[in-house]
């Protein structure tokens, strides 16, 4: 109706049981216990993320990303910088196709490589007609600048606000990817609350490379924001040949 007041620009609008964080009593350790929804948190044997240095096995196993430039959508929901995409965008998973939603960032990377942290991971989130998500890990090391992810630190909010567009810039995603697209392979979930199973999970096996200063301004936005590394529980992990 006419008479409604108008929603809050800012900030962005926050979740029924919201309430998590990365420290302290609201921090991953007690995730499952903050509420009944977040129940997966604690009692899930599908979990995200994993250490990915002592794969099963090594397949030529590998996706294919038919990404393309769009205008720059981003937003801060107070855990992490996020930019979304519109229709267009897609990833190819063995005989599944999904499209891309967005991607965010993690400080330092949540993955481990046999026990290793990387300062920085992007997760390109995807989904597929029937509900179904899938997760692109890119690792970031430390080395020569990358201008696609200096568009998305000059935009990025500083604190929580919604997604909005930036106006006269456009972002290529593929300009975020290694040239070389192997992935690790396993089943997983969400690496937030609800951490929800059922994820598909690659994670690429090159590395892309983003300047010291570059990892240091999406840090002092997102600050240490990596979930720990969650027990396997027996299941398969393929790490790609190429």
């Amino acid at each position: 109706p006419a008479t409604s007041a108008p929603p809050p620009a800012s900030p962005a609008p926050v979740a029924h049981g919201d309430h998590w964080g990365y420290a302290g009593a609201q921090g991953p350790d007690h995730w499952g216990d903050l509420s009944d929804e977040y129940r997966l948190c604690k009692t899930g044997h599908m979990q995200s993320p994993v250490d990915l240095g002592a794969a099963d096995v090594t397949a030529h196993f590998s996706v294919s990303a038919s990404y393309k430039s769009a205008p720059l959508t981003i937003l801060n929901n107070g855990h992490t910088v996020q930019v979304n995409f519109p229709e267009g965008s897609t990833l190819a998973s063995g005989i599944s196709r999904y499209k891309l939603l967005q991607v965010h960032f993690h400080t330092p990377s949540e993955e481990t490589i046999y026990g290793l942290h990387y300062p920085m991971v992007a997760h390109f989130v995807h989904v597929d007609y029937a509900g179904n998500l899938a997760v692109l890990g890119i690792l970031f090391e430390e080395g020569a600048p990358n201008p696609e992810l200096a568009k998305i630190i000059k935009a990025a909010p500083a604190h929580a606000e919604a997604a909005h567009p930036v106006a006269g810039v456009t972002l290529d995603p593929a300009k975020l990817l290694p040239e070389t697209l192997g992935v690790y392979r396993y089943e997983g979930s969400l690496t937030t609350p609800p951490c929800s199973e059922g994820v598909r999970w690659h994670v690429a096996t090159h590395r892309v490379t983003a300047s010291a200063d570059q990892i240091a301004a999406i840090h002092a936005i997102i600050g240490d924001n990596a979930r720990p590394i969650q027990p396997r529980y027996g299941r398969l992990l393929i790490a790609g040949a190429d």
